[in-house]
């Protein structure tokens, strides 16, 4: 999948907000920088972890939401 249609439909489950999604894919990079598996089955060689982040949240494996 093309970057644009994955981060298109990253936008789409977290309200076309993009600095929301900006932030949750930055703290997931985090995560998967630490060790953390990710929630999707991509070649962690070929694939960013961003890309992995992005995937995981396009694909509704992780949950964003505002924080108060």
């Amino acid at each position: 999948m093309r970057t644009e249609q994955l981060t298109a439909r990253a936008l789409e489950k977290v309200g076309e907000d993009k600095y929301l999604l900006a932030s949750a894919v930055g703290k997931r990079v985090t995560e998967l920088v630490s060790g953390s598996a990710p929630l999707v089955q991509l070649d962690q060689k070929k694939y960013k972890f961003a890309d992995i982040a992005l995937y995981e949240i396009a694909e509704g494996k992780i949950e964003v939401t505002l924080e108060s």
